[in-house]
């Protein structure tokens, strides 16, 4: 058994973040959870937010990589700094080890996704993996079927608890295109949870959770636009694309803060939208009001929410057409006054 069970197929728990059967997107990399890479050449580790400093170099007896006590302090380290879940990306077999006192997910990154013994190797740990999709024969991307047969060979030892991630197979974090029609057919085919690995552009983000990505993975050193663009996507376009089914009080209270930012975001588009109409119309603010129109427009909201209905939209409606007129008056009277 796992040392973090996993709930379903379709959910996995790492440390107490939950992915997957429709809980919120998850940003790892960001604030949701910390990643960090195992470098095999001997210099230091890398995570999405730092770089653990004074690591010397090789120091590995074969040449090969850094020296497992130095990769074990390292791993601690990022521990003792983060008390979220902490997921470790190893260079070697030598480095799991470290991961499976420390961390509490592995994540078997593109390079080494195709080799089944090192693949069997981190799900023998009992932790949640994060299997990257990576390259198959003579080098290119790994197909759907050869990134399956990888999560076939966890579930071989005995561990459920797999998060799939698409990275556009290639090895380095910081080159990921994701290809989200691939992501969104692994979902579909395994039934488990899917990341969108988007290296350091967040330019994807919103397209990834509308793929239906349970979750964002930035590369390491991604600047702060590129997460800033990924919490947004998990936070607004996940409130648009995604329903939520709470079960306690705290996490009815974040589905609706998700909800009410992508409100706050829809309502300054409308207001900047109808102070344009404003300059259009031969008749500008509350005396060019179309009545006819706003009727119109609250029956057809309330096609898409039947629940409220036309009788309830249209309080609501009338305060915000009202807010969206206030608004153009009171910046035209600041342009004359100018």
């Amino acid at each position: 058994m796992s040392k973090a069970a996993q709930l379903d197929r379709d959910a996995v728990r790492i440390g107490d973040l939950v992915i997957g059967d429709g809980r919120p997107v998850v940003v790892i990399g960001g604030r949701d959870a910390r990643w960090l890479r195992l470098r095999g050449d001997g210099g230091p580790p890398v995570d999405g937010a730092e770089t653990v400093q004074d690591w010397p170099g090789d120091s590995s007896k074969d040449g090969s990589g850094a020296d497992e006590s130095f990769v074990d302090g390292a791993v601690a380290e990022a521990r003792a700094r983060w008390a979220g879940p902490l997921l470790v990306e190893p260079a070697t077999v030598a480095d799991l080890s470290a991961v499976a006192r420390h961390a509490d997910g592995v994540v078997v990154g593109a390079a080494w996704a195709a080799d089944h013994d090192l693949v069997r190797a981190a799900a023998r740990l009992g932790l949640p993996v994060v299997l990257q999709r990576g390259s198959g024969r003579h080098g290119r991307p790994a197909t759907l079927e050869e990134w399956l047969a990888a999560v076939d060979d966890c579930v071989g030892e005995g561990n459920e608890a797999v998060v799939l991630c698409e990275s556009g197979g290639r090895g380095e974090p910081q080159d990921a295109a994701p290809d989200l029609g691939l992501m969104r057919a692994a979902r579909e085919r395994a039934g488990r949870p899917v990341l969108a690995g988007l290296g350091g552009d967040g330019g994807l983000a919103d397209a990834a959770v509308a793929a239906g990505a349970d979750g964002l993975l930035i590369g390491p050193g991604a600047p702060e636009r590129a997460l800033a663009a990924a919490h947004e996507a998990a936070t607004v376009m996940a409130a648009l694309v995604r329903p939520d089914d709470p079960e306690t009080l705290d996490a009815a209270r974040g589905a609706i803060d998700r909800v009410d930012a992508a409100l706050a975001t829809l309502l300054e588009r409308r207001a900047a939208l109808a102070g344009r109409i404003q300059r259009l119309k031969p008749v500008g603010g509350f005396r060019g009001r179309d009545m006819d129109r706003e009727r119109r427009l609250v029956a057809a909201m309330a096609r898409r929410a039947p629940s409220l209905g036309a009788g309830l939209l249209a309080p609501i409606m009338n305060a915000v057409i009202e807010a969206g007129l206030r608004l153009s008056e009171e910046r035209r009277d600041g342009e004359e006054r100018g």
